[in-house]
């Protein structure tokens, strides 16, 4: 069995005013409001929402 490993996202700055393909990344990995937190797992989908708004997110591995 592969264990998918897990991230936390956590939105750092706020989607208002941002590129529209940028904000919908944000949505996507389920991140709705400034400071929320999710856990979600490395996908390469999810890792390639990530790349795109890099700049609005903190991404922390989970043990």
């Amino acid at each position: 069995m592969s264990t998918t490993k897990q991230i936390k996202v956590t939105l750092t700055k706020s989607i208002f005013g941002r590129v529209k393909g940028h904000k919908e990344c944000v949505n996507g990995l389920g991140l709705r409001k400034p400071h929320q937190s999710v856990v979600i797992a490395a996908t390469p989908e999810n890792l390639g929402m990530i790349n795109k708004a890099y700049y609005l997110l903190k991404v922390e591995e989970v043990a």
